[in-house]
């Protein structure tokens, strides 16, 4: 799920990003979080990473999708819950019969109905009893909400970490912008330098030409740093619904600040806390309830109902009057037979239960090596870390030494263009591992399932 290789050079940085991708955006004043972080934003015209999150939370259209599918699944939660009171009905009804049956009975000719028959009641019907089969319906219902509100969390998670990766992407390419120009300035001074050595007779215009290679060629990684932090920026507008506004202001700085981390407890952790655990136990939980539905739906019930209204053609000879009437009606339904439909169906339910076990199992392993990755990374990057000030500790030697030597004639003007070049190297080593052991907390942090967008 993460990568846990470190890369050098800036051709992986789209490689490196896939890895913020997965890591856990920073809330301000949390916990473990480098203090440096948290800094981000002060000044009243830059944007916080707090405020981003729920920015791009608010405006993002998939989170309004499933709120309002959540919402849905309420609805349907207490539609099965209606099934517990009675249900009433109005009914008002007109027939006309032409013919209707005339017997003529000593002058006088008997109808035995109108021809304008009327019918107007109220029917109201209660289910009794029906083995538990509504209630198994309702726990269903309810699942399904939990199911839906737990997608919404793993949505807004998962959106919280591409503005993240976003974020601390322009903070990386801004602090690796920062290198090359230390890199582009010592170059400069270096030719300014030997200038004057030239102007003195002492060195050669080869060596200014040299110099201005190696300027060039710092200035060209400067361009493409800036166009990956240009293109970082338009993505950061994008998922802040502004497309005309590409240059968001941001402010920040990476920082290093290493912590002890216990393993099992973290592990632990992310059992109780991550989303998809929860959805893998929804799932579980409606597989079981709805084998428990299904072997109810094959229950007898027992309803009541009466029906009260008024009517006519009931007593002769006035038969067009219309007359108070009631009925009362209590029905038992026992199915018998269904070509064995329930039997299959519980098959079917028992094979979605044992699935839905299984999921969990699997994802509770993956969970576990997701912990164990991010230590892992964030181990392997404190040790680059400790090798990358050491690295920028020799080359800045290196380059005082090669400085010196070319001054008094003794050295080359490529060893102490080489000595940069290293440094600067050092430098970018230095600054990455920075970033990559603060993305190892944020991968950590996402592992355990801390809901940091809050």
């Amino acid at each position: 799920m993460f990568s846990s290789q470190s890369l050098t050079g800036f051709a992986g940085l789209s490689l490196f990003g896939g890895l913020l991708l997965a890591q856990p955006a920073l809330a301000q004043n949390q916990p473990g979080v480098p203090a440096a972080s948290q800094a981000i934003g002060l000044a009243s015209d830059s944007l916080t990473l707090g405020a981003t999150l729920q920015a791009v939370l608010d405006a993002n259209p998939s989170i309004t999708n499933l709120t309002e599918l959540a919402a849905a699944s309420t609805s349907r939660l207490s539609q099965t819950r209606a099934g517990f009171l009675p249900q009433v009905t109005g009914t008002a009804t007109y027939t006309r019969i032409d013919p209707v049956v005339k017997l003529p009975v000593g002058g006088e000719t008997l109808q035995f109905a109108p021809n304008n028959n009327y019918d107007f009641h109220l029917t109201a019907q209660y289910l009794l009893f029906d083995f538990g089969k509504n209630d198994a319906i309702v726990k269903v219902a309810e699942s399904q909400v939990q199911t839906a509100q737990d997608n919404i969390t793993v949505a807004r998670r998962d959106l919280a970490f591409n503005a993240a990766q976003v974020y601390y992407n322009i903070l990386f390419m801004r602090e690796s912008i920062k290198v090359q120009d230390q890199q582009i300035a010592s170059l400069q001074a270096h030719r300014n330098e030997m200038n004057k050595r030239v102007e003195a007779g002492v060195s050669t215009r080869f060596d200014v030409t040299t110099t201005d290679v190696r300027i060039t060629q710092a200035q060209n990684t400067k361009l493409d740093l800036q166009n990956q932090l240009r293109n970082q920026q338009v993505q950061l507008a994008r998922l802040l619904h502004k497309p005309t506004q590409a240059d968001i202001p941001v402010k920040g700085r990476l920082s290093y600040e290493p912590q002890p981390v216990d393993i099992e407890a973290e592990v632990t952790k992310a059992s109780n806390n991550r989303p998809e655990v929860k959805l893998a136990r929804d799932a579980e939980n409606t597989a079981a309830l709805q084998a428990r539905f299904i072997e109810k739906s094959n229950m007898p019930s027992l309803g009541a109902g009466v029906q009260a209204g008024g009517k006519n053609g009931y007593i002769l000879p006035n038969i067009d009057r219309i007359r108070f009437n009631t009925v009362g009606v209590i029905q038992l339904s026992v199915p018998i037979y269904d070509g064995n439909k329930n039997k299959k169906q519980r098959v079917e339910a028992e094979a979605n239960a044992r699935a839905a076990v299984a999921r969990t199992a699997d994802t509770q392993e993956q969970i576990r090596a997701d912990v164990r990755q991010a230590v892992n990374n964030m181990d392997f990057s404190q040790a680059r870390h400790a090798n990358a000030q050491q690295q920028v500790a020799q080359a800045t030697e290196a380059l005082g030494k090669a400085r010196d030597r070319y001054r008094y004639g003794v050295g080359q003007n490529l060893d102490v263009l080489d000595a940069e070049t290293q440094l600067s190297q050092a430098r970018l080593a230095l600054v990455q591992a920075e970033y990559n052991y603060t993305l190892g907390q944020y991968q950590l942090r996402r592992a355990t399932g801390e809901q940091i967008w809050q």
